[in-house]
């Protein structure tokens, strides 16, 4: 993707299933869960660089021994970070008596981070400051064990606010309004109640502290998680730890942030893709499983676990911006995802060369436009293969042609390469546009000048920022006669509210050029008019009912916002005549059949809560105010 954007987070669970001592004996190392979150977490490292976390909760271990250990870190390498520092942890150990790291009792009464279940977590912040304390996991302490827990999540709450009223009206003074603490206090909330209800239960049969035990045993995580997740609206992937070691992940009922799992008989193992269990444990794809929308995979405290239905199933919307950009394209399912959205987009490429394939070079913008520009090599490929096959039994050609249309080969060039060392974490927008400008090279020497049409491929096109101030500048000076940008996705017109930092109306292109296009067919009251009936949804206090801004959009082809587009990003003085190629969301949806979460683009949410974000981001719009609209 040209254009920077936060995204996402990643989540990373390990529930040892047998004594610490075992994987000591057959791993010859009381490390072997720490080695392995670490490889959880570092094949994940694409879904957060701006903050890392891991806690670890030891089952079983007597009074006065800690249990709960945590680290956070916003350092450069943040994995790294927290993970040196953990492995200090062992080294003092060694160098004290290397003895004690056989010794697994001794270990997990005196050495922190030697207990059977892990969460780790990778921030990217698409709400509050890069602060240590923005980080997951969040931790909600009592000196009543089975009171404990340990949160983290890949989720954003599209009604935060309310969640957090509902806090305040039980009672509760929450220390801050952000949905992380707002989540965790909600399940801390009927946690405790959880406790309570055991506690009356058996309180006349058992005496403390005996009836602690009681609690843990007896503890109902499916009705814990039903109640505080039964209000809950937005996307989410959340993983928590109870203080006595029973460990729990649920997943939104529409299935918009991805969770999956492997187990055998040493180990639970859940994360956020599929390519780090593999990478980590070297599981067969086939026998990793996704957890259930609107399913909790519950742990007990034993190590065994199953998967209980928490919330009402709704239609599955799991993110396609997963599968085009987000995830790791090494996942078998998400390359060939990717190739195919590639191989879809040839007729609309064919049509705007004009079926001049003698004289158009097809390249890619790196890195995740990869695999893309594979399957459009593909496409290119069997359509060739077509015309041939029709010009040869047409019978019409000579030996000349014939040898023509047999040797003929499409070029397919590397003309951009990207620096990835040179880190554009300038802030400033005109600064930052200017570096960006030196972590692209173009190989020079290839394009025909003022003969050759260059078609390139990017996964998507978000602002349109990045291709305006750099990325066409140094095309141009390739010298190409006409420059085609191909985005494999469709035109960005929606803002998200489940865990995209993409919430302002006026940063899409695509809406930059519906407002052109108002202004041009001088129909720019249509947008007083939509704000008007925004207005009166938010008086009814009933934003929620559906997507406004639709009716705007609506006004226009696809092509004539692709056209328009066109000519936003097209930099002042560029030489090349410059054109874009969207995706259709059909091919989206038949490309990415399991993944048909495709709301930036129809402003078809799966919650009534993204049309209230929509609505509201419009309204910020039109009243000058450039805030999140969640």
């Amino acid at each position: 993707m040209s254009d920077s954007i936060k995204h996402e987070c990643g989540i990373a669970m390990i529930r040892l299933r047998k004594p610490l001592e075992y994987y000591i004996e057959k791993y010859g190392t009381p490390l072997y869960a720490v080695n392995r979150l670490y490889v959880l977490m570092e094949k994940q490292s694409n879904r957060g660089q701006d903050g890392a976390g891991v806690a670890n909760v030891k089952v079983e271990v007597p009074p006065g021994s800690r249990y709960i250990s945590r680290y956070r870190s916003v350092e450069n390498r943040p994995v790294v970070d927290i993970f040196k520092k953990i492995n200090d942890k062992f080294i003092d150990v060694q160098k004290q008596d290397p003895a004690l790291l056989k010794d697994a009792k001794w270990l997990q009464q005196n050495v922190a981070f030697t207990g059977e279940v892990w969460l780790g977590h990778l921030r990217y912040g698409t709400h509050g400051r890069n602060e240590i304390e923005n980080c997951h996991p969040m931790l909600r302490q009592s000196n009543w064990r089975s009171r404990n827990l340990v949160v983290a999540g890949n989720f954003n709450m599209t009604n935060a606010d309310e969640l957090f009223q509902k806090l305040v009206d039980l009672g509760q003074h929450p220390k801050d309004k952000g949905d992380t603490i707002t989540v965790l206090e909600k399940i801390g909330h009927f946690l405790d109640e959880e406790n309570q209800r055991i506690f009356d239960r058996f309180k006349g049969s058992y005496e403390n502290p005996e009836l602690s035990d009681i609690i843990e045993d007896n503890m109902d995580m499916q009705r814990v998680l039903h109640r505080a997740c039964r209000d809950l609206d937005g996307g989410y992937a959340m993983a928590g730890i109870t203080g006595f070691g029973s460990a729990f992940v649920v997943r939104d009922p529409a299935g918009i942030r991805p969770a999956y799992y492997w187990y055998d008989d040493e180990v639970v193992v859940v994360a956020s893709e599929r390519v780090a269990i593999k990478a980590a444990f070297g599981a067969r794809y086939n026998d990793i499983l996704e957890i259930t929308p609107g399913n909790a995979l519950i742990i007990n405290k034993n190590g065994d676990f199953s998967e209980h239905n928490i919330l009402p199933r709704l239609e599955k919307k799991s993110c396609s911006f997963e599968r085009i950009y987000f995830s790791r394209g090494s996942d078998p399912n998400i390359y060939n995802e990717r190739k195919e959205l590639g191989r879809r987009l040839i007729p609309q490429i064919l049509k705007e060369i004009n079926y001049d394939l003698e004289n158009t070079v097809f390249s890619y913008i790196p890195n995740t436009a990869e695999p893309a520009f594979y399957g459009m090599v593909e496409g290119i490929e069997q359509y060739l293969s077509t015309w041939r096959k029709d010009r040869i039994l047409s019978g019409h050609l000579n030996e000349e042609e014939l040898e023509k249309v047999l040797e003929f080969k499409p070029r397919f060039e590397k003309l951009v390469s990207k620096d990835v060392k040179l880190r554009t974490f300038i802030t400033n927008d005109d600064d930052r546009s200017e570096m960006v400008s030196h972590v692209y090279e173009m190989t020079h020497g290839v394009i025909r000048k003022k003969l050759d049409t260059l078609v390139i491929i990017d996964d998507s096109i978000v602002r349109g920022t990045t291709l305006e101030k750099s990325i066409l500048k140094l095309l141009d000076k390739l010298g190409p006669k006409k420059i085609v940008i191909v985005s494999s996705a469709p035109q960005i017109r929606y803002p998200d509210c489940y865990g995209i930092d993409m919430s302002k109306v006026k940063e899409f292109v695509a809406f930059r050029a519906m407002l052109a296009l108002l202004e041009e067919h001088g129909l720019e009251d249509k947008k007083e008019e939509v704000y008007n009936k925004i207005l009166l949804l938010q008086e009814k206090g009933d934003l929620r009912k559906a997507n406004l801004v639709k009716e705007l959009f609506d006004l226009f082809t696809d092509e004539e916002i692709s056209v328009k587009i066109a000519e936003i990003i097209a930099p002042a003085g560029i030489e090349a005549e410059v054109s874009v190629v969207f995706q259709t969301v059909e091919n989206l949806n038949a490309a990415c059949p399991q993944h048909l979460g495709d709301w930036y683009f129809t402003g078809n949410y799966p919650t009534p809560g993204g049309n209230k974000v929509v609505n509201k981001a419009f309204l910020n719009f039109m009243e000058g105010k450039y805030i999140r609209a969640y």
